[in-house]
């Protein structure tokens, strides 16, 4: 039998009832690891510390929208857990499963008629005085901006050693083909296929008569760096939505291609184009 782990957003799936409907659907076809804060609800599953909720596990099955599968992507990539999308959210492009065809997917699943999606992530490092002070991992993106309040920022990208653009702005997005259709997209940025591998470069209300994204190879190291010389207004950096720490004046974010790939569940025949006119038309 198939080792899954289960994890709920409990926000979107009230009351449970959803969680309970698959361990239902799951008990006695596979072993079921899930979140001991939920063992109130007296299902027949195994019930772990939340921390260890991946340690046995072979597979993770999410019930919420695309930011849950992003608060665990970086520990599924490190671990080679592939995971499977149930959508509870409003848009989903990595929880691609709707509740309505939950069981349906799930059998196939569990008569392994799946595919696995192999997604790129970066490695973002935070430099300061030209050392690293640490690093991270990211599915969607890495983004440097304004703190809250605070004025626009002087940033410059660049690409191996090469200036890419010099911009004034609230700030810069780094997006994955995953994170292409986040908050990439709504700052204008192109849709790329999630199975290509580079970067979208985006910034975000650039004060700047023309503009664009810029598009640059995942085999070249990207270097955000605060540009003093017009202002010295701090900055923040988030990755996948998370904030990470600050970086001021001479600071670098470097990112380069991570070692590690998300593994995405696959079911069914529908395309990335299909669900991308379906979830924004």
């Amino acid at each position: 039998m198939k080792r899954i782990a289960v994890i709920p957003n409990n926000s979107k799936d009230i009351g449970l009832v959803n969680t309970k409907r698959l361990v239902e659907f799951l008990n006695g076809k596979a072993e079921i690891y899930i979140d001991e804060a939920y063992s109130v609800l007296g299902l027949n599953v195994n019930y772990v510390a939340e921390s260890e909720i991946l340690d046995n596990a072979e597979y993770l099955i999410v019930l919420g929208g695309d930011g849950t599968i992003l608060q665990r992507a970086a520990e599924c990539a490190k671990r080679k857990i592939p995971v499977l999308g149930i959508n509870l959210g409003k848009i989903g492009f990595m929880t691609e499963i709707e509740i309505d065809d939950m069981e349906d997917a799930i059998s196939k699943f569990l008569q392994d008629d799946f595919t696995i999606e192999k997604r790129m992530m970066m490695k973002a490092e935070i430099r300061k005085e030209n050392k690293i002070q640490f690093s991270f991992h990211a599915l969607n993106d890495v983004v440097v901006s304004k703190v809250a309040g605070e004025k626009l920022i002087y940033m410059e990208l660049s690409t191996d050693g090469v200036a890419v653009n010099r911009y004034t702005a609230d700030g810069l997005i780094i997006a994955t083909p995953t994170g292409s259709t986040g908050y990439s997209i709504s700052a204008g940025g192109p849709v790329v296929d999630p199975c290509m591998r580079l970067y979208v470069a985006t910034p975000i209300c650039a004060h700047m008569l023309s503009v664009r994204s810029a598009v640059l190879s995942s085999n070249k190291d990207i270097r955000i760096k605060l540009d003093g010389e017009y202002g010295n207004a701090d900055a923040v950096v988030t990755a996948d939505g998370d904030i990470q720490g600050y970086i001021k004046n001479a600071d670098e974010v470097i990112i380069t291609e991570s070692e590690y790939n998300f593994e995405l569940i696959k079911i069914g025949e529908q395309s990335f184009y299909d669900t991308l006119i379906k979830k924004l038309s």
